[in-house]
């Protein structure tokens, strides 16, 4: 796998992050998930995008 095909790997992995944020979300609204586990899988969430937006921010800067 090139740069430019792992660069648009870690967008996709942004976007599907950002997917799971709405699904915890959504979960979390209809009462489907206890607030404590809400709490820690959006945490954790959270903390994965960050660490790909700082990913993809080096791999820009790269180019």
């Amino acid at each position: 796998m090139g740069m430019p095909e792992f660069g648009r790997f870690c967008s996709i992995a942004m976007g599907s992050a950002s997917e799971l944020e709405y699904h915890l979300l959504l979960t979390r609204d209809l009462k489907r998930i206890k607030p404590k586990d809400y709490e820690e899988l959006a945490q954790r969430t959270t903390e994965v995008k960050r660490m790909l937006a700082a990913l993809i921010q080096k791999l820009n800067a790269d180019r």
